[in-house]
């Protein structure tokens, strides 16, 4: 004989406070738990999508980041040749000779300040990236100082604003544009025109030649090619591989500090969800008797309290999971540790962080419930009619 559903619910339902007391403790831990992956999915999903499968980056070679990388013009010019390198409507080479720099600058409302990339590119530039959208204000002008900044840089800093002037490498460049790169990770950086950065920052090399293949399945070819040639020290990658690789520190670090926050929570909510089932069978020992002396098996008694303290868990990852997805709404900033840049991002709730989610509230509920439903099981009937 089994012991109906009905009658499970409704002791938990009897118990109100205790029931939503130890599903709440279950509920912050979970909010704790998803709200990590969230924030780990949010980076990578702005990462990745920065980069484009067609467009490649090429980088001097044992180059983490374009911060460290150097490639003179010399090596340029070999990369533009290439015959891979596709053409754009006007005929021209989809090519982009960038230079990569940071600069500290002031955040609003706040004292602090924080590590911003400029990014000094080619008119083809923006070409290479249509995901890129200027939403305010024009783009820059070649052989100007002019710059445009992306949303999450100019909400968030000061001297960035449309019409401002922004005070750096030895002059003042106008902010002429806005743009929206669609929550990738150029919304963070500030462009400007590639020659005029290079003369500001006294930079003779160039950081990344970016550049659009005329056929996606030509990539091992043309890398084979130009990493083997004796005049160049580079390598390329597909962009979206490396902009992939440019979070893999900060995803790590969010991964770790989750787990270990996830697992010291979990222990108190799991000594919470054991507490609450060890009173639930102390206050219940007649009554489990009385189930025992009707026919029901210690498997029967045993699965019950099981499938109690599974519901507790469940009602918990819940709740915890729905207030984790409002998190959505929310756009946080941190430093890159590979790029020593801001980068802002947004919570990412996906249907594998459900389920994640959703087994290890399982899971809690499991570990809590298991010994008080073992104990409940392997009391002795007359014993427990006894407290009658």
């Amino acid at each position: 004989m089994r012991v109906p559903l009905n009658y499970i619910i409704r002791n938990l339902w009897a118990r109100k406070l205790t029931t939503a007391l130890t599903a709440a403790g279950m509920a912050m831990v979970v909010f704790v738990f998803s709200t990590v992956l969230m924030l780990d999915e949010g980076l990578k999903k702005t990462m990745v999508t920065t980069g484009s499968y067609d467009n490649i980056v090429v980088i001097r070679r044992s180059s983490e980041t374009e911060i460290q990388s150097g490639i003179d013009r010399e090596q340029a010019s070999i990369i533009e040749t290439q015959p891979e390198v596709a053409l754009g409507g006007d005929g021209q080479r989809m090519v982009s000779k960038e230079t990569v720099v940071l600069i500290a600058l002031a955040k609003k409302d706040t004292t602090k300040s924080s590590n911003v990339i400029i990014r000094g590119m080619s008119q083809t530039g923006l070409a290479l990236r249509p995901q890129v959208k200027i939403v305010q204000g024009r783009m820059f002008r070649a052989g100007s100082s002019e710059i445009v900044t992306g949303q999450a840089i100019a909400g968030r800093f000061k001297g960035v604003a449309l019409g401002e002037k922004l005070p750096f490498g030895l002059r003042d460049w106008t902010v002429v544009g806005i743009f929206d790169a669609g929550k990738t990770g150029f919304d963070s950086e500030i462009w400007g025109d590639v020659d005029q950065l290079m003369q500001a920052f006294r930079r003779p090399v160039y950081s990344s030649v970016i550049f659009r293949l005329n056929d996606a399945e030509k990539f091992n070819v043309l890398k084979t090619r130009i990493e083997t040639d004796p005049r160049l020290t580079i390598e390329a990658k597909r962009e979206h591989q490396f902009y992939a690789e440019q979070s893999e520190m900060l995803s790590t670090f969010i991964r770790i500090l989750g787990l270990v926050l996830s697992i010291i929570f979990s222990i108190g909510a799991i000594i919470g969800a054991m507490i609450t089932m060890y009173a639930s069978v102390a206050s219940r020992t007649a009554e489990i008797g009385t189930l025992r002396a009707l026919g029901f098996q210690r498997n029967s008694i045993l699965s019950a309290f099981m499938l109690e303290s599974l519901l507790l868990g469940f009602i918990g990852g819940a709740v915890g999971l729905l207030a984790a997805s409002f998190m959505q709404y929310f756009t946080i900033s941190t430093m890159n540790f590979q790029s020593f840049a801001e980068l802002a991002f947004t919570f990412t709730l996906t249907a594998s962080i459900v389920i994640w989610t959703l087994v290890f509230a399982l899971l809690m509920g499991f570990v809590g419930g298991f010994l008080p439903a073992f104990r409940a099981a392997r009391m002795n009937i007359v014993d427990a009619l006894r407290a009658i």
